[in-house]
């Protein structure tokens, strides 16, 4: 684990985003990720969720019942490291950041299915984050 230039643990980007998809609208919707823009099915854990790449991304579809789109069907922002490590050392500057702004951890670091490592929180707007590393992913 290294700290960057400006003393913050190191990420590699915002390389993964998370939508929600109503209902019958996901399979079109996985259809035309995989075959109208090429993406790669990196992994599917059950008929509700998929989570796509080309490799240095990664795109999750969501399925739920209904979407209020007054409010967003953009589940979170994902920022990606390049260790579990990193995401652990992203968690603690959080921690300390909540001294000086109005953010909320949703779920503590955690080691997901697929392998991944990643947290959850509610920047000061409200929007849920997730700092995570995902192994296929490169640098």
């Amino acid at each position: 684990m290294s700290a960057s230039a400006s003393g913050h643990p190191p990420t590699l980007g915002l390389r993964h985003v998370a939508v929600s998809v109503a209902g019958a609208g996901f399979d079109a919707c996985a259809s035309f990720y995989i075959e109208g823009m090429g993406m790669a099915v990196d992994w599917r854990p059950d008929a509700d969720n998929l989570y796509l790449s080309y490799g240095g991304d990664n795109l999750a579809l969501h399925r739920v019942a209904e979407i209020d789109h007054r409010v967003s069907a953009l589940d979170h922002l994902g920022f990606a490291t390049p260790t579990a490590d990193d995401v652990r050392a992203w968690y603690a500057r959080i921690l300390e950041l909540m001294a000086t702004h109005t953010l909320e951890i949703v779920q503590p670091p955690k080691l997901h299915r697929d392998g991944s490592t990643s947290f959850y929180f509610r920047d000061p707007a409200g929007n849920k984050v997730q700092v995570i590393h995902i192994p296929s992913l490169r640098a």
